[in-house]
Formats: structure tokens, sequence, C-alpha cells
């Protein structure tokens, strides 16, 4: 089977695992990308490559150019998406073994989370100058500016999460609502909500009502809309977060690449900050594995700051008491220190 062919048939094999149309497209464009070189290094039209023919050698000279002049996510990031391929080609029997075990990848630093920088108030600053009205805009909506931030920084969500509520993703009785969330490859989790962020959306959801004349909503209504009660996209979130940390006075404390996921972050470390473990993180976050969760704990040095405030000196220290002045110093002075 020629190449094209393959990758056609596994793209569309993916469709049962749910993926987003981003992940789906990123995947084709490096199988293609990738698979361009490859054919070119084996001296045919791309269109002519029979997938019998990529052995390890002209897969490790494909990516060895691909590499040149992409970052390490770029390359690990197409480095997965042939293996996953590859490994879906041998077991249609379109090859014998897998050749991306002849490929290297390169070895990427562990990402660091990524909170609002300063002292941990700025979440504090944000929620109370939002409220206050400090974003300034041509229809004004504070209610739903300040939600949207609320359930960012008490939820940890993702922005595509946050997108996908609606009204009856929240559920359960007073006191104990929940919000059912439906994350990546289409795993649900349930998160708890605490009674201050209930009544931030019961005054949300009075004012879209008051303000697009409505009696009642569905519960299939998306949860988050514009202000032309259309559903609130990924760069209108994106726009609006920008817009509240700038004129809440926060902006400088926003890390370089993040934007929406600062929240996140902010969410998660400040819960590790306060007792939260690696698996309580995974389950609040969504994560499949305890290793982001964990990267959180250490982020915040908890355990490490634990293990070395039992070092005896700090009750010696405790203990000592400045000297009196122009009293007995307990010894000579060293001149020139």
């Amino acid at each position: 089977m020629r190449l094209p062919e393959a990758v056609a048939e596994y793209v569309s094999s993916l469709r049962t695992k749910k993926l987003s149309p981003h992940t789906v497209a990123g995947y084709r464009r490096d199988l293609d990308l990738v698979g361009r070189i490859a054919a070119r290094l084996a001296g045919v039209a791309e269109a002519d490559l029979e997938v019998r023919h990529l052995g390890g050698r002209l897969m490790r000279g494909a990516f060895a150019e691909f590499a040149g002049p992409r970052s390490a996510a770029s390359v690990n990031r197409a480095w997965s998406a042939w293996n996953q391929f590859l490994t879906f080609c041998v077991a249609e029997g379109l090859l014998e073994g897998n050749p991306m075990a002849a490929v290297p990848r390169p070895k990427q630093p562990a990402k660091a989370p990524k909170p609002l920088l300063g002292d941990g108030t700025a979440s504090a600053t944000l929620l109370e100058r939002v409220a206050e009205g400090a974003r300034k805009a041509r229809d004004p909506w504070v209610e739903r500016d300040l939600l949207v931030l609320a359930l960012a920084l008490v939820t940890g969500m993702r922005s595509a999460e946050l997108l996908g509520l609606t009204l009856g993703s929240i559920g359960g009785g007073e006191g104990e609502r929940r919000i059912q969330v439906v994350g990546k490859g289409g795993k649900t989790r349930s998160l708890p909500i605490e009674p201050p962020l209930e009544r931030l959306i019961e005054e949300y959801l009075s004012s879209r009502l008051r303000r697009f004349g409505q009696a009642a909503l569905p519960r299939s209504a998306p949860l988050l809309v514009d202000t032309r009660n259309e559903p609130l996209k990924r760069g209108g979130l994106q726009y609006l977060v920008r817009q509240c940390y700038r004129y809440a006075g926060v902006h400088d404390r926003v890390q370089r690449g993040t934007l929406v996921h600062a929240l996140r972050h902010e969410f998660a470390t400040r819960l590790a900050e306060r007792g939260a473990s690696a698996h309580e993180l995974m389950e609040l976050l969504g994560h499949s594995s305890i290793v982001t969760g964990q990267a959180y704990v250490a982020s915040t040095a908890r355990e490490v700051r634990a293990a070395a405030r039992g070092n005896p000196a700090y009750g010696v220290l405790g203990r000592l008491r400045p000297p009196v002045e122009g009293g007995a110093s307990g010894g000579q002075g060293v001149e020139g220190v």
C-alpha cells in the first residue's frame, strides 16, 4: 500500500478515539511533512512511496532533516505521530516491524508550572478588580467576566472544557453541587463547587436572562456566551481574559506562553502549596498520569521546605538573642569583615 492511502486509513481510524479536530489536523500535518521528506530521500514521488519501504534508515534520515529548523517539542510531537501511525501499519500487516525504534528523539526538559507571578495575591487582585468593574468594554458584562475567571481559578479547567460547559453540566443539591466536565479524549470528571461559586453562577444567569429578555434557558444551552448571546468561542475567551489581566493591572504577572492556561496553573500551584497531593491534583485536573501533579507539588518545594525546617540549627538560632547595645558582646569583633 502507498503511504498516502495508509495515512488516510489511519486518520480515519482516529475517529473512534474522539480526538479534537485540532489534534487530528496536527497528526495529519506531521505525517505529511515527514512523509514528503522521506519520499524525496527515497527518490520517488510522494504519491508513489510505499509503506513497505519505510525502514529505519529512511525514517532516520527523514527525521534528521525534519528536525533541523524545528524545536524539540515539535520533533517529539511528530515522532509520536509517526510511531502511532507505523504501529497501526504493523497491525494492518503493511510492515513487519515499527522502524521508529531506530529514530532517536530529543530530550525535553520537564515543563515547569507557570502560575501568576508574585506573592500569590495576583488572582485575588484579578477577581476583586474585575468584580469592581475595572474592565472597560463597549458592552460591559461584569457577571459574565467574573464567572469565567472564577471557574478557571477554582476548578482548573482547560479552555476547551470551559467552552464546552452547558447549563446541564451543573448538578446536585444546594451546597453539594458539582460540574461535569468533558476533558481530553472524551474523558469526564466531576468537580465539586462551593457556595461562593454557586452564587456567582446564579447572578450571572439572572443577568443573562435580563440582558437578552429571556424567561428561561434550556439545560442544553451553553453556559458561557458572548455579548450577542452566541456560544463563547476560543478567541473570544482569550481576548476576554487578556483584557481582564490588563485592566486589573496584573498583566505583568502572566508568564510568557500562557493566557487562560495561567489560571489553570495558578489553581494547581496554590492547592499544592496548601497540601494537595499529586494524586488529588491529577483527579482535579483530569490528567492521565500522576507525573504532572508531582510537578506542581515539586514546584512549591513544600516537602523540601519541610525537610529543611527540621535542621537543628534552626532551634539554636531561635534561642539566640542579639547583644544589648553597649553591653558585652560575648567576644571580640573582627575588623574588616
